[in-house]
């Protein structure tokens, strides 16, 4: 290799060139803080959509085999679906379609949309609220929230909910779906007398019918002349409990002689209580590949906008999955300090010397911020693995600073200036910190190839590992050089054999040397 050529005389020609390029590679890593994506794990979630529908009075049986075979059919026609998964019960039927991990959610729920919609013609008039979510159907709320009023009644709370809040959570990036419990919408109610029904000779399926017809809005045609054309509709909808009394029944009967209508709350199906107080309580469903903190952030945003915009009516947050999920990191990110502090400290402790503890220490926060640039480029995320392989890699990024810095030492005790020491003490292990950084990536990369789950789980800690090492070992083949050339005071300050006040850790050493000596001595004596 020329002298002329290598890394080593190059960090010692050209300072400015190796301190350029380490500023540039922290600078890297600093702009990707603010971009990189933060969770809780890898990005393991396989895209999945839901399609849901609702066919009243109809028994399983039927459901199954008009509803959901139908969409079942629909859906597997779409190209990347990997698995479907049905349940039909009684008025509902329900399809969980799971994609291949390489297809884009957003696509996925397209295409079954279309496929939706070209199946419906095929399906019963009956069924309507079909739905297609993009998420698991059987997914818990990352999010609870409750909805309170001191002055608006639980019909008028109810409308308030469906009319506002859910629209304005549903368009918080990464929801997929709101599930809403205790509410009870303002509805008209119609009790039927059995009694006064029996007594005119009357049956439950003459008021449903007249119920069913009373809603009558329906275009008429149009009329068209020479300067206009008019458009034509018969309405004849009522809607007040006063006019829905006076529809005839039959044989002059009116329906308010067989039954009771006034508006109210709907029937209760699910009741949720906060502090005591009846409330509504919202769900919020995550999409599948989205992130738990960013939608955390939004729903908070968005419901303290509501408690702004809507008058006595207050959003509250019960519980948040993303409030674990940023503990669980910080508490990693602790860890991560903290490692950086012992290996600084082990570091001081061994080569007794401030200088010399300064150069490997260098290659930590450079490799470190270094790699969260990487995280970005490679479309990883900050998450419990990646920080973890940040905490591993700590100890192992400062291993080759410590051997070119060892073998610089060694080549000044020899009598070398500074200049000429950096350069040669670090060509002559160039080769064995590159076979040791390789060494390092070529046991982490195969965890990232791991079939299944499992591969895709530990993928991005194993290219975090590999990316931080090969950092640090290209700092140590460049910056530290520069700095051992420039830096005069590396050598110990602890005192010398000769003083009579040798160093405990000196004496240890020495004393563990002398038994691996007498024992080398003994093997090779053996006969």
């Amino acid at each position: 290799m020329s002298a002329n050529n290598d890394i080593a005389s190059l960090s010692v020609r050209r300072p400015i060139l190796i301190i350029v390029i380490s500023l540039l590679i922290i600078l890297a890593g600093l702009a990707a803080m603010t971009g990189v994506e933060i969770r809780e794990l890898p990005d393991i979630d396989r895209p999945v959509v839901t399609i849901s529908a609702t066919y009243t009075g109809a028994s399983p049986e039927t459901v199954d085999t008009e509803v959901t075979s139908v969409i079942e059919g629909a859906a597997s026609r779409v190209s990347g679906v990997q698995d479907i998964s049905s349940t039909s019960e009684e008025g509902s039927s329900r399809v969980r379609i799971e994609f291949s991990p390489d297809v884009e959610i957003n696509d996925a729920a397209n295409d079954i949309r279309e496929a939706v919609s070209r199946a419906q013609r095929s399906l019963p008039d009956e069924v309507d609220d079909i739905r297609v979510v993009k998420a698991d159907s059987d997914a818990s709320p990352i999010m609870r929230l409750a909805v309170v009023s001191s002055r608006l009644t639980e019909d008028e709370l109810a409308n308030v909910v469906e009319d506002q809040v859910i629209p304005a959570l549903l368009s918080v990036p990464g929801v997929a779906e709101v599930n809403e419990n205790g509410d009870r919408e303002k509805v008209l109610h119609v009790r039927v007398d059995p009694l006064r029904l029996a007594s005119h000779g009357f049956s439950i399926d003459d008021i449903a019918s007249v119920l069913e017809t009373a809603k009558f809005d329906i275009p008429a045609g149009s009329f068209d002349s020479n300067d206009q054309n008019l458009f034509v509709r018969a309405n004849a909808s009522v809607w007040k409990p006063e006019d829905i009394k006076a529809i005839f029944v039959r044989d002059g009967v009116r329906l308010g002689d067989v039954a009771d209508i006034y508006y109210g709350p709907d029937d209760a199906t699910s009741y949720v209580r906060l502090d005591g107080r009846a409330v509504i309580g919202l769900g919020i469903v995550r999409q599948a590949q989205s992130n738990t903190i960013s939608i955390s952030k939004g729903v908070r945003a968005t419901a303290e906008k509501l408690n702004t915009q809507l008058d006595g009516v207050n959003v509250l947050v019960n519980s948040d999955d993303a409030v674990f999920i940023e503990g669980a990191l910080w508490e990693v990110i602790r860890s991560l300090v903290l490692a950086v502090v012992i290996v600084i400290g082990v570091l001081y402790l061994f080569l007794r010397s401030f200088t010399a503890t300064l150069i490997p220490t260098v290659t930590i926060p450079i490799a470190l911020i270094g790699t969260v640039a990487a995280v970005w480029m490679l479309g990883f995320s900050i998450n419990i693995l990646t920080l973890l392989a940040l905490v591993l890699s700590t100890g192992m990024i400062v291993d080759d600073a410590i051997v070119v810095l060892e073998n610089i030492q060694r080549r000044r005790h020899q009598g070398l200036g500074s200049l000429a020491a950096a350069v040669l003490g670090t060509r002559q292990v160039f080769f064995a910190v590159v076979a040791t950084t390789l060494t390092l990536m070529s046991v982490f990369v195969p965890i990232s190839f791991l079939p299944s789950t499992a591969g895709r789980l530990f993928r991005e800690f194993g290219f975090v590992l590999a990316v931080s090492v090969a950092i640090s070992s290209f700092v140590a083949l460049s910056l530290c050089p520069l700095l051992a050339s420039r830096l005069k005071h590396i050598d110990p300050e602890a005192p010398k054999k000769g003083d009579g006040k040798l160093h405990l850790l000196d004496r240890t050493g020495d004393f563990f040397s002398g038994c691996i000596n007498a024992f080398s001595t003994w093997c090779l004596n053996f006969q």
